[in-house]
Parts: structure tokens; sequence; C-alpha cells
């Protein structure tokens, strides 16, 4: 089964550190499996989220963007 939580980040994004630590946590936490995406990877990602990351998202749905909210993401997956 594919992960239901996906962060989209790119390299040298300080802001993608810290969303990394709390999808990681927080995915932890609830037994969630997740990924992450280097939008720069991706001609279509790089124009979708362009400077909006990280994106979290939990089945396609977008939960945050620029800071991600631990509780925000929990309830998603609650």
């Amino acid at each position: 089964m594919p992960a239901r939580v996906i962060l989209y980040s790119r390299p040298g994004c300080h802001l993608c550190v810290d969303a990394r630590d709390v999808v990681a946590r927080t995915c932890g936490a609830l037994g969630e499996e997740w990924v992450e995406i280097d939008i720069d990877s991706d001609p279509e990602l790089r124009a979708r989220y362009g400077d909006e990351i990280p994106v979290a998202t939990v089945n396609g749905e977008v939960v945050g963007f620029w800071r991600i909210d631990p509780e925000r993401l929990r309830t998603a997956l609650s």
C-alpha cells in the first residue's frame, strides 16, 4: 500500500528540514508510512509547488505548507 503521507521538499530548504522532523515524529507516533519527494526532480511538481515548499499531503489533500503543524497532520491522519 502506498504511503498516505507525502512531504514535498527540495534540497537546501531549511523549512523542509523542520517539516521532515515534524512528519517523521508524527507519523512515527501513529505508525504511519510516509515518503519525501524532491520537487526539483520533476518539472510538473516544481511548477505546481514552486516556493510553497515544504508541502505535506495526506491522501492527496494538502494539510500544510511552509510550516507543518503536527496537530493538523495528526488530525488529518485520524
